[in-house]
């Protein structure tokens, strides 16, 4: 698996911090699972931030102490497995099953989410989401910020392609319009917090009828 798409060094650091939202932290956890450079880059900030523990106020410690939770959640064994999870989509299927799966359901232009059962905070909502070989979302941009994790299939658009163990790391500036490769469906892991800015005329008609 060779991974081209990664988080930025301000999410990576916030995640070694302890100070990411649940549902942003439950992503990067799972891109971890994936990624080994990434993992590299969480230990250097994991080592810069323990240099600093000495000048952090009680609740910075404790939030740091709740990421390295959850990184050690996305990287160790579950203890009553006789062997051990193979690294990447098993891993991340693992996670995935600890919170809990809600069913598909329709969200227009070929696309299904299910909601995965992360707690909300800071208004940001974890989901799977589902898009059909071949699909072409209109032009759009993001009302909040979003991280989305490829775990089956690929999409591009005008800032890269995007295939399984990459991650988009998106906020309100990224106006694009992603299109799934024709082979395959793409199943993407996705925290976000807003909704999709739809453009265009299609993208006003089916605005209302869009739930993402």
């Amino acid at each position: 698996m060779t991974i081209s798409h990664h988080p930025n060094d301000e999410t990576l650091a916030a995640y070694a911090a302890g100070s990411l939202d649940e549902g942003s932290a439950f992503v990067i956890a799972a891109h971890l699972a994936m990624c080994p450079a990434c993992r590299h880059s969480v230990r250097d900030f994991e080592c810069i931030g323990g240099a600093l523990l000495g000048d952090a106020e009680p609740s910075r410690l404790g939030r740091a102490h709740d990421g390295a939770a959850m990184q050690e959640l996305a990287l160790a064994p579950e203890p009553q497995l006789v062997s051990p999870p193979k690294p990447g989509v098993d891993t991340v299927e693992r996670l995935i099953s600890l919170y809990g799966q809600g069913r598909w359901k329709w969200r227009g232009f070929g696309v299904h989410s299910a909601d995965i059962g992360v707690p909300v905070e800071d208004g940001v909502r974890v989901f799977l989401l589902k898009a059909a070989a071949g699909t072409k979302m209109p032009q759009h941009t993001h009302s909040g910020v979003e991280l989305t994790l490829v775990l089956k299939g690929a999409f591009e658009h005008e800032f890269g392609r995007f295939e399984p163990g990459d991650i988009e790391d998106a906020d309100s500036q990224i106006d694009h319009r992603p299109m799934v490769d024709a082979g395959s469906e793409c199943i993407c892991l996705v925290a976000m917090s807003g909704r999709l800015q739809l453009h265009g005329l299609v993208g006003k008609l089916f605005q209302p009828f869009v739930r993402i």
